[in-house]
């Protein structure tokens, strides 16, 4: 090890390295503030103040990458730093995060710093993370002060349950009063004893509940889990505004498919504050055992350490699988080029170079709409995107139709390289990267008629949502959305995507004579964000059983003024509120409790 003193000789290097975490750790600091920032905003009703908070902090990592790299190159020139001090840094890196709470999320950090720095040659060096360096194990073990990531209670008995769920809630400190806890903790109390069954009290029974609250939307979220005997049941309790302007619990959810959907890649991302990330994360692994971990980070907002796990994932299934990647079988899009890997369960979609008509865009253009849609509440109707630069694959593994496919429709997006153990790679300069589901115009071709009923149902249900959160679609074929395992109908085509409120919403003018009358042209003018809403009946209700089915179930689509309600309540600065779960779930619904019901507005993911 006598090498050692003569690599950590360089105080550029400790320098550089001490850079680079005070960077992280500004990011870090204000991160949590934004969650101290929505547990107020969420006491005060202010939700147009949540949303933008949520926002602000979608662009706080970007920000504190660039800060530092600037500083590094203007302090350091770090850009002609030689390959020795860099690994210096790195090692002087390490050691700084010894003692730190959060290590995999300043690794991921260094990464992106160092990437930025040495542009395309972190291909062909040693100087990232490649793999972790610091355990996140038991670092709670040790004594410095911190919060508990969770707090453990001891109901002792049925009977002991209500007020064990009474103290969950006011450890929480929520300065709002509640319209009635104890009434609202009989009905935890009774979906707990419902969900449970006639079960027997084991000398361990217990209920773990994490120190923060999750904040999306306009709920904020109690996350824990119960504990009896060898059995653990995840529990999730969210707390709303009542209309009374107090909070109520609304309701208690104890599957793990509920757990699922309320974490789905779906949805917003949580905002809570966390000391250790790694275990929040690490406990709802428990509750959420089939989650990956990519997805979890992802979902606490923490995005970037969700991208960083999900490509170290994806590079382990590549390692262990031989299928190639094909041309995603379904409709050709004009914009994007769809490829997939049949064993992976995602997507990779390169945006084409040209678009034939009648498509009128820019890459630009399209890129602004996929990052508008990673700023919004995307309500559980809209998936999450992973969007990644310079993305290596073996050529091998392309299947050569998808090879000439990309550089006909993608020339600019790809390029040929030789990897460091002499094979060829494609290299993808921007892809996006989303969860694969099943078009819903396949499901609704195959589906039986139940199926039809049920694609039909949710298709609409999530128009109207996107509606309410000031989305309009643009393109409604069926063939922009897909079904989630979960059955749950998803949009995912997002180059024509406008806010609703931008949007001109119309009748079709009545014919001024015959010849208007029987022409098979649009003869009436069409401004850019018009739409008539009227027309969609045309290539929405071609088929008989889906035509039936959305007649019965969604007859108010096709009339404007369901569109235009929606707009005028989003520009009075009206919120909907959206749940994660099913409105016969609620309390309202399930036990009857009218004064924990909210506006018919509300409606059930």
């Amino acid at each position: 090890m006598s090498h050692f003193p003569k690599l950590l000789s360089s105080q550029i290097a400790y320098d550089v390295a001490r850079t680079m975490l005070d960077g992280f750790d500004k990011h870090y600091r204000l991160f949590r503030e934004v969650s101290h920032q929505a547990k107020l905003k969420f006491e005060a009703g202010d939700w147009l103040g949540l949303q933008q908070i949520q926002r602000d902090r979608i662009a706080f990592y970007n920000q504190r990458v660039h800060e530092t790299t600037v500083t590094l190159q203007d302090e350091y020139d770090a850009e002609n730093i030689e390959d020795g001090i860099w690994q210096q840094i790195k090692l002087h890196y390490i050691g700084l995060l010894t003692n730190h709470h959060q290590p995999e999320l300043a690794e991921t950090f260094f990464n992106s710093v160092c990437t930025r720095i040495l542009h395309r040659s972190y291909f062909n060096n040693d100087f990232i993370f490649v793999r972790p360096a610091i355990s996140t194990e038991y670092i709670e073990n040790e004594e410095s002060p911190m919060r508990p990531t969770f707090r453990a209670y001891y109901p002792g008995s049925r009977d002991g349950m209500a007020d064990c769920f009474e103290r969950i809630v006011h450890n929480f400190q929520l300065e709002r009063p509640f319209e009635d806890l104890r009434r609202d903790i009989g009905y935890v109390v009774r979906a707990v004893t419902e969900t449970l069954g006639d079960f027997r009290i084991a000398p361990n029974f217990q209920i773990h509940v994490l120190s923060s609250l999750f904040f999306r939307n306009k709920s904020a979220f109690i996350i824990g889990r119960i504990l009896n005997g060898d059995q653990t049941y995840p529990l999730a309790i969210p707390i709303v505004h009542a209309p009374s302007g107090r909070l109520a619990l609304d309701t208690v959810l104890m599957r793990t498919e509920q757990l699922l959907i309320l974490f789905s890649f779906t949805h917003s991302y949580f905002m809570v504050d966390m000391e250790i990330p790694s275990a929040y994360v690490t406990f709802l692994r428990d509750i959420m055992p089939r989650k990956p971990r990519a997805e979890i980070y992802t979902s606490l907002g923490l995005q970037k350490q969700g991208k960083n796990l999900f490509y170290r994932d994806f590079l382990h299934h590549l390692q262990h699988s031989s299928d190639r990647f094909i041309i995603a079988p379904g409709i050709r899009g004009l914009v994007m080029l769809v490829f997939t890997l049949p064993s992976y369960p995602y997507v990779f979609k390169v945006i084409k170079d040209f678009y034939p008509a009648p498509k009128e865009t820019t890459r630009e253009l399209v890129q602004s709409k996929y990052q508008l849609v990673k700023r919004h509440d995307r309500v559980g109707r809209m998936a999450d995107t992973l969007e990644y630069s310079n993305v290596a694959f073996p050529l091998s593994r392309f299947d050569d139709a998808l090879v000439r496919e990309l550089e006909q429709h993608a020339p600019s997006m790809i390029e040929y390289q030789r990897a460091r153990d002499g094979t060829d790679e494609i290299v993808v300069r921007h892809v996006y990267i989303e969860r694969r589901m099943t078009p819903l115009n396949i499901y609704l071709q195959e589906g039986s008629d139940e199926q039809v009923e049920h694609g039909i149902l949710e298709y609409g249900n999530a128009i109207k949502e996107l509606m309410a959160a000031n989305i309009f679609p643009g393109d409604m074929l069926y063939k922009n959305f897909g079904v989630t395992r979960h059955g749950r109908v998803v949009f995912y085509d997002y180059d024509e995507i406008e806010y609703l409120t931008d949007c001109n919403i119309r009748r079709v003018p009545t014919p001024r004579n015959e010849e208007e009358e029987m022409s098979g042209e649009v003869w009436y003018s069409v401004g850019r964000h018009d739409i008539f809403p009227e027309t969609f009946r045309t290539f929405l209700l071609g088929d008989a059983r889906v035509r039936a089915a959305f007649l019965r179930h969604h007859a108010d689509f096709f009339d404007p003024a369901l569109w235009q309600g929606h707009k005028d309540r989003l520009l009075a600065g009206h919120v909907h509120d959206f749940y994660a779960y099913h409105a016969n779930e609620r309390f309202v619904n399930r036990y009857g409790n009218p004064a924990a019901g909210c506006s018919p507005a509300r409606r059930a993911a």
